[in-house]
């Protein structure tokens, strides 16, 4: 039976000469998949291409997939039309590094409705906001929050933070560990809400290696995840 809900691409992959199979994560159903045939041929039927670039906010109407099958697509529309995340060379960066994130955290085919509504508003967020150089950074550390991982916060004011643990810690551990000016901006960042990220005072460098303690927090916490190819593009495009 169709179902109608909204979704947020996270991936999409061609498929023979002309379609493409689409990983959505949707509110009603988690994260589906489907083939979505001919959208990149003369006879394009229903779908446009720019309707499933990374991060688009859609609404949809499909059977959704089943295990070892993808689901069938009916409908697509636009549900949020950025404005600005795919025409900013900087956001759309940030949009192509945090799309490969999520393809790698998100793999549970079960509605999760409080992560829907967190990647639904920060990335209309992200849309609507210009100073966005610490984004990505606030948004890897709330999204850990509902894959299990969020940082404990019971020992804040530990000279260590263990990654391994996911916690403060008062002697170093033989997890990698965060400390010293990198650990005193993590704690900013983890007390600082979206809306004031251009308050925190961070160089390129202290950016870069604080994403990279990140992206070493996730590979720890998550099985199989790897370094996003994107992360070196970033890094370019902020420099």
């Amino acid at each position: 039976m169709p179902v109608s809900s909204k979704a947020i691409v996270i991936s999409t992959l061609k498929y023979g000469d002309s379609s493409l199979i689409v990983r959505l994560f949707t509110r009603e159903g988690g994260l589906q998949g489907y083939l979505v045939k001919g959208i990149l041929g003369r006879k394009r039927g229903n779908f446009k291409a720019g309707h499933f670039q990374p991060l688009t906010q859609l609404e949809v109407v499909g059977n959704p997939s089943r295990t070892g099958k993808l689901g069938y697509l009916r409908e697509a529309a636009i549900a949020f039309p950025y404005q600005t995340l795919h025409a900013d060379i900087r956001k759309g960066t940030i949009a192509l590094f945090l799309s490969e994130v999520l393809a790698q955290s998100i793999r549970e085919q079960e509605p999760d409705p409080d992560l829907f509504s967190y990647l639904e508003t920060t990335l209309q967020w992200l849309d609507h906001n210009e100073q966005v150089a610490n984004f990505h950074i606030r948004f890897l550390i709330g999204l850990s929050r509902f894959l299990g991982f969020y940082p404990d916060r019971s020992l804040t004011g530990a000279p260590y933070f263990d990654l391994g643990e996911g916690a403060f810690a008062s002697e170093p551990a033989l997890h990698p560990v965060l400390s010293g000016e990198l650990l005193a901006l993590f704690n900013r960042f983890l007390e600082t809400g979206f809306d004031r990220l251009d308050q925190i005072r961070i160089s390129q460098g202290q950016r870069r290696d604080l994403l990279q303690a990140l992206v070493t927090y996730y590979g720890i916490h998550l099985p199989g995840f790897r370094e996003p190819r994107s992360l070196g593009v970033l890094d370019a495009v902020y420099s």
